[in-house]
């Protein structure tokens, strides 16, 4: 769920000189939603506030809502930090190092965990950046457990961004963006950018091997399609993909959404993370925030921070998004339920 890398060195360029210590905001909110449809109505109210919770990330990503803690975890991938948020209290520190533990190699640029999910074990699974594996860590004892590293032997160039699929499988992107030379990199071992699935018995099946820039991840409620957002400029889209009961493609993906006219406003921004609600609407993440996208594909609105947005998360009761947008935290409260 990383941008561009140029646009990402941009962003990380423009903010070396800030302390990279969050900050508690209060009462402070940033942005606007836009209509597109009035089937937005139905989601949330446009004159919603997007309320701004902490900021002074280097670049906030991959937020997940512990259900049984009652908090939210989110990732500072160049920081290689996970924090911890709750209503409340101060945003802490949950994970430090979040990803690669010891010297960072100057050939690693993104050290840390990025996208997350909470599997039915209770376990927090990370697209471990920096380790370049997905790795499930027990959130009481935050023992580590490497759950996959490779690919016919073959190391994964740095693991992006997670969804889990039936009895435990995990769906997971591996772009180059963690490397600090992306495809040229002398770390790089696959000849390929993949979209891939660990099946609950620990083997690993590629779902893709053809994609550019393969980043965001989701599934429909069902889980009989499997999304995946492209930061790729030359290939703006989301890609739908049939699943087999196996969970491998049953056909060719279709086209889910193209962002191509919003990214030639030069809205900033990719396709990045996204989720899919228990309705099968997709909250992606695109040119100008988090597009509100029917089950069809159809955009129904747009919730924009003002600055380019990583990812989004359901959680509280289920009506409140979470944004992980550049530097900082944000929340939008819906009028239905992500799950």
């Amino acid at each position: 769920m990383t941008h561009l890398i140029l646009t990402r060195r941009a962003a990380l360029a423009g903010m070396v000189a800030l302390p990279f210590l969050p900050t508690f905001a209060r009462a402070e909110t940033i942005g606007s939603i836009t209509r597109f449809d009035p089937a937005l109505d139905a989601v949330i109210d446009a004159n919603t506030p997007i309320e701004v919770l902490s900021t002074g990330y280097k670049w906030a990503e991959g937020p997940v809502w512990v259900k049984r803690g009652g908090y939210l975890l989110f990732s500072d991938v160049p920081a290689n930090i996970v924090y911890r948020w709750k209503q409340g209290e101060a945003v802490v520190p949950f994970l430090d190092p979040s990803g690669l533990v010891g010297p960072i190699p100057a050939a690693i640029r993104e050290a840390g965990a990025n996208g997350m999910a909470v599997d039915a074990q209770g376990r927090l699974i990370l697209a471990d950046s920096g380790t370049r594996a997905v790795t499930a860590v027990d959130l009481a004892t935050k023992r580590r457990t490497i759950l996959a590293d490779r690919y016919q032997g073959k190391r994964f160039n740095s693991c992006n961004d997670v969804v889990i699929g039936r009895n435990g499988a995990i769906y997971f992107t591996d772009p180059p963006y963690g490397l600090a030379e992306g495809d040229t990199s002398p770390l790089k071992e696959l000849a390929f950018n993949g979209v891939f699935l660990r099946t609950a018995d620990g083997k690993v099946r590629v779902i893709d091997d053809t994609l550019k820039r393969p980043n965001g991840i989701g599934l429909c409620p069902k889980k009989t399609t499997l999304y995946v957002a492209m930061s790729d400029e030359a290939r703006p889209q989301i890609l739908a993909y049939p699943l087999d009961a196996a969970g491998m493609p049953r056909a060719a993906p279709t086209v889910f959404h193209d962002f191509s006219a919003p990214l030639a406003r030069k809205l900033p921004g990719l396709p990045d993370g996204l989720k899919v609600d228990k309705a099968g609407r997709v909250f992606a993440s695109g040119p100008g925030g988090i597009y509100v996208l029917s089950p069809q594909g159809r955009a129904l609105g747009l919730i924009a921070t003002g600055k380019a947005t990583a990812n989004c998360a359901f959680g509280e009761d289920g009506k409140t998004l979470f944004l992980t947008s550049s530097d900082m935290l944000a929340r939008v409260r819906l009028k239905t339920p992500g799950w």
